[in-house]
């Protein structure tokens, strides 16, 4: 399928989709919005074992597109944020695991997009913001992916002040999980997808969506579903034959999977 506004590209095991709105700052309008959905949905249905989120451009994404905001009424207004909260969900509902790479500015929900994201890996140039805390239109739904990785008092700052934090920043607070020089952006997002892709597809896409399942429980409700899942997943061809391998001190052969 063709698109307007992303760039899909399979090399391997692994997609790569690519934000191409760069005069635009990759703003998530709501057909840009649209388009990643159908890609993920598609990466999400098929063999693929892992996938890179990218812009083109000066920024990563500066959010939602206001000219699809100025004018809307309140009925437009709320469908625009259904589909931005579909979206940030299915990045988490796919089976694969999703790295973003990070080059410059996330903003608003292009940063809750990186929040949402599995794994982030930031240039030492990056920033990161939800601005509409100095403006006039609050981050209310950015900072729900935003204070699910940074914490009460630093989502807090975030929100109230808009205020741009450095890569380093977004590292300590738990907002990405890397931060290199611009010259190795690549080589580092392409180092921890693999490394998150080893092992059974099939074990991981499930570990995945019971991960974010449980995360936010009260710690009796999640031992209880976890142990149900696990309980369940035990008895799956691919965890039979790690354990049989790891018992016979040989490499498992994955029904889909990399070693």
């Amino acid at each position: 399928m063709s698109f307007e506004h992303i760039l899909v590209d399979r090399s391997g095991e692994f997609v790569t989709v690519t934000m191409n709105r760069p005069q635009r700052r990759n703003a998530l309008s709501l057909e840009h919005m649209h388009e990643l959905i159908t890609a993920f949905r598609e990466i999400g249905d098929s063999d693929a074992l892992g996938v890179v989120l990218a812009g083109n451009g000066p920024v990563f994404s500066s959010g939602h597109d206001f000219a699809d905001v100025v004018e809307a009424d309140l009925q437009a207004a709320r469908s625009l944020l259904v589909t931005c909260t579909e979206l940030m969900t299915l990045v988490q509902q796919v089976p694969q695991p999703v790295v973003a790479r990070v080059h410059g500015l996330a903003t608003a929900a292009g940063c809750q997009l990186v929040a949402s994201a599995d794994l982030a890996v930031a240039s030492e140039e990056a920033g990161f913001a939800a601005p509409g805390g100095k403006g006039g239109w609050f981050c209310h739904t950015p900072m729900v992916a935003i204070a699910r990785n940074v914490g009460r008092k630093r989502a807090a700052e975030m929100a109230l002040t808009g205020d741009v934090i450095d890569a380093r920043s977004a590292l300590d607070w738990g907002l990405v999980n890397r931060v290199v020089p611009a010259e190795q952006l690549d080589s580092a997002t392409a180092d921890l997808l693999e490394r998150a892709t080893r092992g059974s597809a099939v074990s991981k896409g499930i570990g995945k969506q019971a991960l974010y399942a449980q995360i936010d429980l009260d710690q009796p409700k999640a031992y209880a579903y976890a142990v149900e899942v696990m309980a369940a997943t035990s008895q799956l061809p691919d965890a039979r034959e790690g354990m049989r391998a790891f018992l016979e001190k040989r490499k498992p052969q994955w029904q889909r999977g990399r070693p």
